[in-house]
């Protein structure tokens, strides 16, 4: 029987999908990777425009939103689809594709978060 030292770089399980290679766990059911707590934030929403990494396409990126990954995903789903575009929800932040910057203060507004808008 092979222990744990055994199973070495372990990532993937065709029972269970991506593994944890620190707990050997599900990534579902990982507890070690998880951010322990959630950085203080101010109450601000703040959205910007980012082109860094992404080969010059602009980016709408919304942080400082302090809700759950469900409640997260929606209201990304919701600005995704008010703006017309893709986009992602990642590390407690929401980007959606293309510079949507405006439109997107505007919706956070209007279901009343206080938003600022940052960067250039």
């Amino acid at each position: 029987m092979k222990g744990k030292a055994a199973a070495g770089g372990l990532v993937y399980s065709t029972d269970a999908g991506r593994m944890c290679p620190a707990c050997r766990q599900p990534v579902a059911q990982c507890s070690c990777s998880r951010p322990k707590a959630a950085a203080h934030s101010d109450g601000i929403v703040r959205v910007l425009r980012e082109t860094r990494g992404r080969g010059g396409k602009a980016v709408t990126v919304v942080k400082g939103l302090q809700l759950n990954d469900a409640a997260l995903g929606k209201l990304g789903q919701q600005l995704k689809t008010s703006c017309g575009s893709g986009g992602t929800v990642k590390d407690g932040l929401i980007e959606v594709q293309g510079d949507h910057c405006d439109r997107v203060v505007d919706l956070l507004r209007q279901w009343g978060y206080v938003v600022k808008r940052a960067g250039g």
